[in-house]
């Protein structure tokens, strides 16, 4: 491959928390390749949030529907659109394809179909061979198993995200919803998975701490999320600032860099912080920690809950890709969280407060 002008598509094709975690791959390709052009083949939201934004990713292409695509955003071109979107693809002579999309049981012959020169990528027992592929195990810190996979191509880098590009319009919008001083302290309450909740009452209890202290909670979500949002309202003593529903995702970054910490639940707007900068408290499932939760501890706390029988019917929820090991989760969606307690999310809130800084005097939580 040229290591001149080459081009390069990349699949990644599902949710925010999803690309940022791929981010640092798509940053070492860039690094290693600094006069590439560099396709994602995403979803409609990459297009439109990624668009004239700064970063890795020169230009959007949206998949169509792909059958057994994991995780494929809803909202994607039928699958009779899929004719076009290759002819098109091969039309580009791509000379590297990135398979970083999970498994490859559906994404490797999606990838091979582009007609690159060279195609690398994971694989699952089973899944179709690429041209050099890393094996998939489901249990890897996500953002180390796409840079195993760029160093096929002899790219490499750090793990952490790479700083995502606020716009000048995204930040103005975030200081008209959160005006004057802080600290603020953004808590997001929603998952889209509801084993990966946190209780709403134990939010609310952060928040009614944090606004004792002089802090300044918000409640941030998507419209879907506004039944978990007002269960948080309904719960807290004291006032909390509620943006349920009213941003953008451009607008949400502006938001969550405006904030002096983030507390959130393994879910999109925890990682989006990470990307914009903003100091962390996540919660996760001891599970998800192992894919998703970051290395270093300066700026970011995961809090681990290590429950792993349903609490509902005792059925071990731990054995994703190990087929030799009997159960396989079942269909109850309790909080697979109830393990963390207020007083540890809000001692690391305080901690965080007091090193990084918000432009006053750091709240003394209790």
């Amino acid at each position: 491959m040229s290591d001149e002008l080459p081009r390069i598509a990349v699949l990644r094709c599902n949710a925010l928390g999803d690309y940022l975690m791929a981010t640092p791959a798509l940053a070492a390709l860039r690094a290693r390749f600094p006069g590439a052009e560099i396709t994602l083949l995403g979803a409609r939201w990459h297009d439109r949030f990624l668009t004239g934004r700064p970063g890795p990713v020169d230009r959007v292409l949206v998949v169509p529907q792909i059958p057994g695509l994991a995780a494929q955003p809803a909202g994607a071109p039928t699958a009779d659109a899929l004719p076009a979107f290759l002819e098109a693809a091969r039309a580009e002579r791509y000379d590297l394809a990135v398979q970083l999309h999970g498994g490859g049981a559906a994404a490797n012959p999606l990838v091979a179909a582009l007609g690159a020169r060279r195609t690398i990528g994971l694989r699952a027992p089973g899944a179709p061979a690429l041209d050099a592929d890393v094996p998939y195990r489901y249990y890897q810190p996500e953002a180390d198993r796409f840079l195993e996979v760029v160093r096929l191509a002899g790219a490499d880098g750090p793990a952490e995200y790479p700083r995502l590009a606020v716009l000048g319009a995204e930040r103005d919008a975030a200081g008209a919803l959160l005006p004057g001083d802080g600290p603020w302290v953004v808590l997001h309450p929603g998952a889209t998975d509801p084993r990966r909740r946190w209780p709403a009452g134990r939010f609310a209890a952060v928040a009614d701490a944090l606004a004792a202290a002089g802090a300044r909670p918000v409640l941030v979500g998507a419209a879907g999320e506004a039944e978990v949002g007002a269960a948080v309202l309904a719960a807290a003593a004291r006032p909390i600032t509620d943006l349920t529903g009213r941003t953008d995702l451009g607008t949400l970054a502006a938001v969550l860099a405006r904030a002096a910490v983030v507390v959130a639940n393994d879910s999109g707007p925890l990682h989006l912080a990470r990307a914009v900068g903003t100091a962390t408290v996540g919660l996760y499932w001891c599970g998800n920690a192992i894919n998703a939760a970051p290395a270093g501890r300066s700026r970011h706390r995961p809090l681990l809950s290590w429950t792993v029988h349903c609490p509902v019917c005792g059925v071990d929820c731990s054995t994703a890709g190990y087929p030799h090991r009997p159960g396989d989760g079942c269909e109850h969606r309790p909080s697979f969280l109830d393990q963390i307690p207020v007083a540890e999310v809000v001692e690391e809130v305080s901690d965080l407060l007091g090193r990084v800084g918000a432009g006053a005097p750091a709240p003394a939580l209790r």
